[in-house]
C-alpha cells in the first residue's frame, strides 16, 4: 500500500498533466516523453555550455593557482568589477532573450531579427564605452574591490588586459542570448566551448611559458582571456552572417534601424532587469569585498569555493536557458499551459541534478579543492565549506531556473524584487553579521550565501506558482 502510494506521489510530481491547473488548460498538454524530451533536447546544449565554461574556468583558476594564494586573489577580485561594466549588456541580452523566444512564437522571424540587430548595434557601443572606461580606472576599480597590496599591481595588470576586447565579448554575449531565445542553444555551446578551450590552450603557453611564449604568469592568464573573447565573436558571427530562411540571420533584412516596438519590448524587460543586476551587482560586490577583507589566503580560498559552487550554478542555468526558450515561445503561441508546464519540467530536472551534484562535492570535497591549491589552510577551510556548497546545491538549481522562466516572460521586474531582498539585503547583511560579530569569518559568509539563494528561490517559486507571469505583454 505504502510503496502504491509513493508511486502514485512520485508520477504526480513528474507527470505534465499535474503541473497545470485544470482551468489553465487551453488545449492538447504534451505527453511525459513529449515534455521531458523537448527541454532535454534545448538543456543539454546548453547545459554542457554552462558547465564546460565552468570547469574550464576551474581549470583557468586552477592553472593560476599554481603561482600561489596571491594570484588567485589578484584574479578573483576583478571579477565583480567586470561584471558591474558589463551589466548593462547583461539586462540588454535578458530583453534580447525573451523578445526573440516570443517573436519565434508568434512565428514573426523578421521581428526576432530586427530585435538581433538593433541589440547588437548598441551592444557593440557598450563595449566601446566599458573598454574605455577600464583603461583609465582600472587600478581605482580593483582597489575599490578590496585589492591588497601584495596583488593589487598584478590585479590592476589582469584586469585592463582582460577588458581590452570587451566590445567582441559584448557582441558575442548578444549573439549567443538572440540563439538562445531563438532555440539554437548548440550555437551558442560551440561558441563558448570553443573560446574557452582556446582560453585554457593560451593560459598553458602563456602563464608559465610554453614553447616560444614567454612567461606572463597573471598577465599571461588575462591576455588568454582576452583572446578567447574575439575567438568567441568570430564563431558567434560567422553563425548569423549568411541569409537563411527561418534562422536568425544579419543579412536577411537590409534594414538595421530601430522600430518601436522591438526597442519598447526590450526596454520593458531589460528596463527591470537592470534593477536587479543592480541590486545583483552592488550585494555581490560587499559580498566580495567582505571575503577581500578576511585577508589574501581567505581571499583566494572564498575563490575557489566559488569556483565549484559555479558548476552547480552552470547546470541550473542550462536547464533555466530552455526554460526561458520554451516559456517565452508558449507565450507567443497563446499557450501559457505549455509555459507552466516546460517550466515546471525543467525545475524537476534541475532538482534531480542538485542532488546528484550535491553527493559528489560531499564525497570528494578535499581532493576538489586540492585541484586548486597545496596550500593546507586553503585545503582545511575549503572543505568545510563544500559542506555548504552542497546545501546550496540543492536549492540553487531550481532557483536559477524558476528565474529564468519569469524573465523569459517578461516579469523581471518582480525578479529584480526578489533580488534586492536576497542579494542586497539577506546575503550582505547575514553575511556580515555571521563573518564578523558572531566570529564565524569565511564560514559565516557561506552560510549567508546559502540562505540567499534559499529566499531566491523561495520568493520566486511563489510567484511562478500564482501564474500572473502569464498575463505580461511584450
Amino acid at each position: 500500500m505504502r510503496g502504491c502510494l509513493k508511486m502514485n506521489i512520485i508520477k504526480r510530481f513528474f507527470e505534465p498533466r499535474y503541473m497545470v491547473k485544470e482551468n489553465l488548460i487551453c488545449g492538447e498538454l504534451p505527453t511525459a516523453c513529449e515534455a521531458y524530451g523537448t527541454a532535454l533536447q534545448l538543456a543539454w546544449p546548453s547545459a554542457l555550455e554552462s558547465v564546460l565554461i565552468a570547469l574550464i574556468a576551474s581549470i583557468d583558476t586552477m592553472m593560476v593557482g599554481g603561482l600561489g594564494s596571491a594570484a588567485i586573489s589578484a584574479v578573483g577580485i576583478t571579477t565583480q568589477p567586470k561584471f558591474i561594466l558589463l551589466a548593462l549588456v547583461i539586462t540588454l541580452n535578458i530583453g534580447v532573450t525573451a523578445i526573440v523566444a516570443r517573436r519565434r512564437g508568434e512565428g514573426d522571424i523578421e521581428g526576432a531579427n530586427r530585435c538581433l540587430k538593433q541589440a547588437l548595434l548598441i551592444s557593440a557601443g557598450l563595449g566601446v564605452i566599458m573598454t574605455v572606461i577600464s583603461q583609465l580606472f582600472a587600478r581605482d576599480l580593483v582597489l575599490f574591490a578590496g585589492a591588497k597590496p601584495d596583488y593589487v599591481d598584478d590585479a590592476t595588470a589582469y584586469f585592463k588586459i582582460m577588458m581590452s576586447t570587451t566590445a567582441f565579448n559584448t557582441c558575442a554575449m548578444t549573439m549567443n542570448a538572440a540563439q538562445r531565445g531563438y532555440g539554437n542553444t548548440r550555437i551558442s555551446m560551440v561558441t563558448n566551448v570553443t573560446a574557452n578551450l582556446a582560453n585554457v590552450l593560451f593560459n598553458w603557453l602563456l602563464i608559465n611559458g610554453m614553447w616560444i611564449f614567454p612567461r606572463m604568469e597573471v598577465r599571461g592568464a588575462a591576455l588568454a582571456t582576452a583572446i578567447s573573447s574575439v575567438v568567441a565573436f568570430c564563431i558567434a558571427l560567422s553563425s548569423v552572417i549568411k541569409p537563411a530562411q527561418n534562422k536568425l540571420s544579419l543579412t536577411a533584412q537590409r534594414t538595421w534601424s530601430f522600430d518601436k516596438r522591438t526597442v519598447s519590448g526590450m526596454v520593458k524587460v531589460a528596463s527591470s532587469a537592470l534593477v536587479e543586476q543592480v541590486f545583483l551587482r552592488v550585494g555581490f560586490f560587499i559580498y566580495s569585498r567582505l571575503a577581500a577583507n578576511l585577508g589574501t589566503v581567505e581571499f583566494a580560498t572564498h575563490q575557489v569555493c566559488m569556483s565549484l559552487i559555479h558548476i552547480s550554478f552552470a547546470f541550473g542555468d542550462g536547464f533555466g536557458v530552455a526554460s526561458t526558450s520554451l516559456v517565452g515561445r508558449g507565450l507567443g503561441e497563446g499557450r501559457p499551459d505549455k509555459s507552466m508546464i516546460y517550466g515546471r519540467v525543467g525545475q524537476r530536472l534541475a532538482l534531480i541534478m542538485g542532488i546528484l551534484l550535491a553527493a559528489v562535492f560531499v564525497a570528494f570535497r578535499y581532493q576538489l579543492i586540492e585541484l586548486y591549491s597545496n596550500e593546507a589552510p586553503v585545503i582545511e577551510m575549503g572543505g568545510q565549506i563544500v559542506y555548504i556548497i552542497a546545501l546550496t546545491c540543492l536549492v540553487q538549481t531550481s532557483q536559477v531556473v524558476i528565474s529564468g522562466c519569469l524573465r523569459g516572460a517578461g516579469d523581471s521586474k518582480f525578479v529584480a524584487v526578489s533580488s534586492f531582498i536576497s542579494v542586497g539585503i539577506v546575503r550582505t547583511v547575514v553575511s556580515w553579521f555571521l563573518c564578523y560579530p558572531c566570529g564565524l569569518g569565511l564560514i559565516g559568509m557561506w552560510l549567508g550565501l546559502f540562505l540567499d539563494q534559499f529566499m531566491r528561490l523561495v520568493l520566486n517559486f511563489i510567484r511562478f506558482r500564482g501564474a500572473k507571469w502569464t498575463l505580461v505583454k511584450l
